[in-house]
């Protein structure tokens, strides 16, 4: 695989090698931008280390990860507090995964580290689009003078793949400026997931879409484990069941970030993390078999 990929162990029932997997599974450590508690740098390996509580069978789907092709590249080796550099790097390990024509999973890590997955991604389709899971819109053009940070990466993802292609669903927090501006010019669903997200799967006539999940979505009481905790989020049924729905999409990529272990005694967090990861393997297994 790439040089800046390392591996202790992996998630449960991984493949032993790339070569033959469909889908490669990665961490990307970092936490450099966050605005207020730090920690989702050990958020791939918490999700690993609780993945083997989960079975490999979906009742849901009625599919088993033992019959998909997947392997657990690691996590990156990222320069500590190298914003820029390590941007490079993440892009340049997610284009690897593209060009061997394999779906990549990420595991976060902030935010911010979508905007390199989605510049790799648009490479390779030139017509993505990208579906956005959040409490926050994080559309800023900067936070604290700070032009690269985890509350202003949909600005960056809008401005690649064209702000009429970015969907976002279950925001509930931003400020004044953020609102108007997600209102005039993104598919906005301020507070809103199933209902929009049904209306859009029935039929989806757009093009390949890259799938990024914030934990935080999930209301704290379900998913405390992050580092912007807010209040009013779906429950964690309601973000298994916006799974279930996307991967009967064309998805050729997808994160899950900002998980922040410390902050979550119970793992619950990770846990549904992994879970969620679960159901997109086996879901897009199960599409791609009937496509």
């Amino acid at each position: 695989m790439h040089p800046f990929l390392h591996r202790q162990f992996g998630f449960m029932g991984s493949q032993a090698t790339h070569q033959q997997a469909d889908f490669v599974l990665f961490g990307v450590p970092m936490d450099f931008t966050v605005s207020f508690q730090s920690g989702t740098r050990f958020g791939p390996q918490a999700i690993r280390l609780v993945s083997d509580a989960l079975e490999e069978y979906s009742y849901y789907q009625q599919g088993s990860l033992k019959d998909v092709k997947y392997y657990d590249a690691g996590d990156l080796d990222l320069p500590l507090g190298n914003t820029l550099l390590s941007l490079d790097r993440i892009e340049k390990v997610a284009d690897n995964i593209f060009i061997s024509n394999k779906l990549p999973v990420a595991m976060g890590g902030e935010h911010l580290i979508s905007f390199p997955l989605v510049k790799a991604a648009k490479k390779h389709f030139e017509d993505l689009v990208v579906f956005h899971f959040d409490a926050h819109g994080d559309l800023r053009e900067d936070y604290g003078g700070e032009i690269y940070n985890h509350a202003t990466v949909m600005r960056h993802v809008g401005k690649l793949v064209g702000f009429e292609n970015l969907y976002q669903f279950g925001i509930r927090s931003g400020s004044a400026e953020e609102l108007a501006f997600a209102k005039s010019n993104v598919n906005f669903f301020f507070d809103e997931i199933l209902e929009p997200l049904n209306r859009l799967a029935n039929g989806w006539q757009g093009g390949p879409i890259y799938l990024s999940i914030d934990i935080d979505v999930v209301d704290p009481a379900f998913a405390p484990g992050t580092g912007t905790p807010e209040p009013g989020g779906c429950t964690s049924k309601e973000i298994l069941q916006a799974m279930l729905l996307m991967v009967k999409l064309p998805v050729v990529a997808l994160d899950i970030v900002e998980v922040s272990p410390q902050r979550d005694q119970s793992q619950r967090t990770a846990v549904l993390a992994a879970k969620l990861i679960r159901e997109a393997l086996i879901g897009l297994h199960l599409n791609k078999n009937t496509l």
